[in-house]
């Protein structure tokens, strides 16, 4: 039978190990939770919301098809206004990823009329107003706009991220991209909620 007092010892014993076990993990927390344990976080500190963008952003250019005159030229995204985080996120995602096996750049521009022969043009929230000038401004041009307001996709953007469910997911609609003579894989458009 069993021998009840090494029951009552192992019993004592586990007891022993989970509770030191158990203030090892509160002492740990309370050191990273108080104020001067706290290593200080970089000033430049990553913005998940610009790093998810740029990740869709670079993986729109494997699922849309440019003209033939805009693949010759040199790959370029324009971040309309001053969205240093998306920028900076696009510009590390550059040194070490291409688009058709050639480099790509990214450019900040203030104003639709310097948009010129980019492919991709990016319309942050903050500067959402300015979305008719682009599309005037893109008119015979092979732009796609990628937008972040809300009914974007149904005024002349092609992209507009929206969030569903808590998820980052984004609108497409074919129809302007076509319209701006871009080919939209079956994939991209799988994947997307249409609009049109």
């Amino acid at each position: 039978m069993f021998n009840t007092a090494k029951i009552y010892y192992l019993y004592q014993l586990i007891d022993k190990v989970f509770v030191k076990k158990l203030l090892i993990i509160l002492f740990v927390s309370l050191i990273a939770l108080t104020p001067s344990f706290t290593p200080d976080l970089p000033e430049d500190k990553v913005d998940t919301k610009a790093k998810i963008k740029a990740v869709f952003i670079y993986n729109f250019t494997k699922y849309i098809e440019w003209p033939a005159d805009y693949q010759a030229s040199d790959f370029t995204i324009a971040i309309l206004g001053d969205n240093q985080s998306l920028y900076n996120e696009l510009t590390n995602m550059s040194k070490v990823k291409k688009v058709d096996n050639k480099p790509f750049k990214i450019k900040l521009i203030s104003d639709v009329s310097e948009i010129g022969k980019s492919h991709i043009v990016y319309i942050p929230n903050e500067n959402s107003s300015n979305l008719a000038k682009a599309v005037v401004n893109t008119k015979g041009k092979s732009a796609l706009i990628v937008t972040e307001t809300r009914g974007h996709a149904g005024k002349g953007a092609s992209i507009n991220f929206i969030i569903l469910g808590g998820r980052q997911k984004f609108e497409l609609n074919k129809l302007t991209a076509e319209s701006n003579n871009l080919k939209v894989s079956s994939t991209l458009a799988n994947i997307a909620v249409l609009v049109n």
